[in-house]
Formats: C-alpha cells, sequence, structure tokens
C-alpha cells in the first residue's frame, strides 16, 4: 500500500496535477479518506521526502518540493497553457487527497415541505460556508455591479474554475476551455443549439435508464429525440450502445444517478472510443461528484478526452456543494466543439450576473469552496449513517449501497406471495409515496427515473434526500418514513397490509 501511493502520488507530481509549493493534506485525512493505516500515508510521505519529491518543516507541515522542477514525461505543455498529456489513475489518489485537504430542482412528485428529505436539497448554507471568505468575496463583488461580464465569462472566474477542476476533478485544462453557464441545463441547452445549428436535423440524445429526469427533459424541450440506454450495477453498458443512431449520450459516469454506481475505467475508455468512431458528443453530468464520502474521489470522464479534438463535454453547477441560489455553473469543452459554442453563447448573451461571477471567483481562489466541500461530505456522510440505521432496520427496506452525493434510494420489498404482477409492485410504490406526501415527507417513487417505465414496474423502491439544516428534523423525518415503509409491508401470509 505504501509503494502504491508513493507510485500515485509521484506520478501526480510529475505530470503536474500538483505543483511545486502545494501543501498536502495532513496524514489523518488522507488515511482516512483512503481507508488505509495512518503509518501507511506517513510511510509513503517519508519516501517521497527521501526522494525529493516532498518537503517538510517545523510549522509548515508537508509540501511538493519548491525546489523540484518541472518533470516533462507524458505530459507537454504548449506555448498557450493547455496541457497534453496521458491520463494514469495516480490523478485520482491526487484528487481524493486535495479534496480531503481543502438542488438541482425537485424530481418530478417532489414535496416542498422543508422538514422533509427532499432529493436534491443541500445542506444549510449558513454553518457550512457563510464564512469571513465567504462574506469578503460578497462585499467585494458588490463593486462590480454596473460591469457587464463577457460573454464567455469572466476570465479570473474561468480560470478559477479550470484550477477547481483540476484540484477536485484531475482535469489538465486551459481556462479558454471554459464557458460560464446558468448550471448544467443552461450548458445542456447551449449545446443543443450549438449542434442543432450545425446539423440540420432533429438531434437523437441517449440517456441512462433509470436516470436524471430534469436533463432528460431539456433535450426533448429542444426537439430532440430521446432514447433509452442499458444500465446495470456499473452503470451505462457500453457494448450495448447503438451506432449510427445517436448524435449526443448524456451520462453520470461518477455517480450514476440515481442508483450511485461509478462507470468502471474499462466503460470509460470504451464509451469515449464509441463516440469517436460514432461522431457522438459524450455529455458528462458531474452534478454532486465531488460529494464522495466513501472511497476515492473518481477522476472527470473529460480526464481521459483529448482537449483540442475530444467528443466529451463536462456540465457542471455549484448548486450541490454551494446553494442552487448561485445560478452558477460551467461547461468544459474540447477546442473543436467550443468553435460551435462560442458563437451561440455571443449571440444568446451570458445569464450569470457580473456579482455573481466575481464573488464566486473569489471565493473559489480563496480555498473556501474545497474546504465546505469537505465539510459537506463528513455532513453528508454521517446522514447515510443514520439512513442506513434507521432504515436498514426496517425488514422490508434495503438501502441501496452508495458513495456519495444528496441522496438515497431504498428498494422495498411489495410482498412475499409469489406471482406479485410488476403492475402491483407499481401500484404498492405510489401508494406508499402518496402517504409519504401527506406526512410532508419528499420522497420520490423509484419509477420516475425510468425512462421506460414498464422496465421499472418490478423494483419498487424511494429516493429520499439527505439535505436539509436540520439534524433533529431529518431524524424525526426518516423514524416517520420507517413507520410508513413497515405499515404498507406485508403481512404473514404475504398480502399487502
Amino acid at each position: 500500500l505504501p509503494a502504491q501511493l508513493v507510485a500515485a502520488l509521484r506520478g501526480s507530481i510529475d505530470e503536474g496535477a500538483m505543483r511545486p509549493g502545494e501543501p498536502l493534506p495532513a496524514t489523518r485525512v488522507v488515511a482516512a479518506r483512503l481507508g488505509v493505516s495512518r503509518g501507511t500515508v506517513v510511510t509513503a510521505y517519508e519516501q517521497l521526502i527521501a526522494e525529493g519529491y516532498l518537503a517538510s518543516g517545523q510549522g509548515r507541515g508537508t509540501i511538493v518540493n519548491p525546489g523540484l522542477g518541472r518533470v516533462h514525461g507524458t505530459t507537454r505543455v504548449h506555448g498557450d497553457g493547455r496541457v497534453h498529456g496521458a491520463r494514469t489513475d495516480a490523478h485520482a489518489a491526487t484528487a481524493s487527497a486535495d479534496a480531503a485537504q481543502s438542488g438541482r430542482s425537485a424530481h418530478p412528485g417532489a414535496g416542498g415541505s422543508p422538514r422533509a428529505p427532499r432529493p436534491g436539497v443541500a445542506s444549510s448554507l449558513t454553518d457550512t460556508i457563510e464564512r469571513p471568505a465567504w462574506r469578503a468575496a460578497w462585499r467585494e463583488a458588490a463593486t462590480h455591479a454596473h460591469e457587464t461580464p463577457p460573454v464567455l465569462g469572466s476570465p479570473k472566474l474561468r480560470g478559477e474554475i479550470a484550477e477547481h477542476l483540476r484540484r477536485m476533478r484531475g482535469t489538465h485544462r486551459a481556462a479558454e476551455d471554459i464557458l460560464v453557464t446558468a448550471g448544467a441545463r443552461d450548458g445542456l441547452g447551449l449545446l443543443l443549439t450549438a449542434l442543432g445549428t450545425t446539423r440540420g436535423r432533429s438531434l437523437v440524445v441517449g440517456v441512462e435508464d433509470p436516470g436524471y429526469p430534469s436533463l432528460r427533459g431539456v433535450a426533448a424541450r429542444h426537439g430532440a429525440r430521446v432514447v433509452a440506454l442499458q444500465t446495470d450495477a456499473e452503470g451505462l453498458v457500453t457494448d450495448a450502445l447503438p451506432r449510427g443512431i445517436l448524435d449526443l449520450v448524456i451520462v453520470t459516469p461518477s455517480h450514476q444517478h440515481p442508483v450511485g454506481a461509478a462507470l468502471p475505467l474499462r466503460r470509460r475508455r470504451e464509451l469515449i472510443a464509441w463516440a469517436r468512431d460514432s461522431g457522438a458528443i459524450v455529455v458528462e453530468d458531474d452534478y454532486d461528484s465531488e460529494l464522495r464520502y466513501t472511497g476515492t474521489p473518481v477522476p472527470a470522464l473529460a480526464a481521459l478526452d483529448d482537449p483540442h479534438d475530444g467528443v466529451v463535454v463536462t456540465l457542471g453547477s455549484f448548486s450541490a456543494t454551494v446553494t442552487p441560489a448561485l445560478a452558477a455553473g460551467y461547461l468544459l469543452a474540447p477546442a473543436s466543439l467550443r468553435v460551435h459554442l462560442e458563437p451561440v453563447r455571443a449571440e444568446l448573451g451570458n445569464p450569470v450576473s457580473s456579482i455573481v461571477q466575481s464573488a464566486l471567483a473569489r471565493v473559489l481562489a480563496s480555498g473556501e469552496i474545497r474546504r465546505h466541500t469537505a465539510r459537506m461530505r463528513r455532513r453528508y456522510a454521517a446522514r447515510r449513517g443514520l439512513v442506513t440505521a434507521v432504515l436498514g432496520a426496517v425488514a422490508t427496506a434495503r438501502v441501496r449501497p452508495m458513495h456519495g452525493g444528496l441522496h438515497a434510494v431504498i428498494e422495498i420489498e411489495p410482498g412475499t406471495a409469489a406471482g406479485r404482477s410488476p403492475a402491483a409492485a407499481g401500484s404498492a410504490e405510489a401508494s406508499l409515496v402518496r402517504a409519504c406526501q401527506r406526512a410532508g415527507i419528499g420522497a420520490v417513487g423509484l419509477h420516475e427515473y425510468w425512462q421506460r417505465r414498464g422496465v421499472a414496474a418490478g423494483r419498487p423502491g424511494l429516493v429520499i434526500g439527505m439535505g436539509g439544516p436540520d439534524e433533529a428534523a431529518f431524524q424525526r423525518a426518516l423514524d416517520e418514513l420507517a413507520g410508513l415503509i413497515t405499515a404498507a409491508g406485508p403481512t404473514a401470509d404475504g398480502a399487502p397490509a
């Protein structure tokens, strides 16, 4: 284990993912994130100090050796600041360590009660991000209220987002690869508009099934034909992708929505290869990928793509990690696609105000969002444990294993009698959702996430959120939900209660 960690960190330093003078997280933090002993991390750090990769000193912790020259291995830095090079899995360990240091709208049918564990609702702002750096950023931003932001976004903000993605998502991309958006849906709408004008026909968009309903709806609103794509326990089934049909594929590779699978490296490479062969674009929805509280964060799919002639467009926002009220996000695209996107954005204008862009750039530069994300991970990890403890004790419920995100999936056993029909299972789920709504619990039926409702009918379940500011209210809602699931379960003879 120490040798693996040494190799990963050494490779990340050589390739520029970690730069001279940057601090490393404390050994206990890295150990907790990777699930290894602190001694393993201490041994790795000491080895790299001996090799000259790292340096340590009294009162300053461990840092990348400031005197270490840039090692030009597989990575090449061009005159325009772009970085080309091979990606390795070393970046996963680096992204995890860096991250440790440092709402969307409701789904269909979701209730609006503030006490309810509603999917897509982030935790309270007051105790997580309203800190001195946050307040100072907004005071400074107020002085820029009269400015009109550039149509592609503030250069400072684009640079800070690129740096943020390098640290948190393992990408090596220049600031000009970033377009500032009002969130993932705005970014997808921009992409669909740009591609629709170049292909001269209605687009065909593939979506994961099950998948996030909102982006699916955006594609349909833009006149696209939506095609359901097969998923399994590892996410999108890449060897079942059709050829010659799809223009775009929308995927959630870091945290498949809603069931939580992370797309393996083999399938990621197969997806990119398929897109190149098919002439399709892969739209990576990076929502809540930074809120991974078990294991190592998975680098963005764009980290495997070519920055010039690539096929991956990454959509992200700060709704999950900061607040949906910010209404700010980003689109990361290779140069070959930006030539189509930039003219459309210039014509439509940028929807994010200069105040928001200025404040977000400053708070990103301060490192406060990285620290805030680490606090959020700890909070959601604790709430995830509470969900497992309370609902996992219900005989007819199964809390689906998940490693991150703002929600949990509860699979419901509709009955023990053999031969219960899919229709009956779907009816049982709908009845339970109605009971939750009457109780003010904003649970959503699992079938809402499926494009092919017939497939979903035999898999009843609930999706609940883990946000909201009140810990006591969250506990009470879980206790009440456990009672509702128990009451809806089968009786001793196997019939519905």
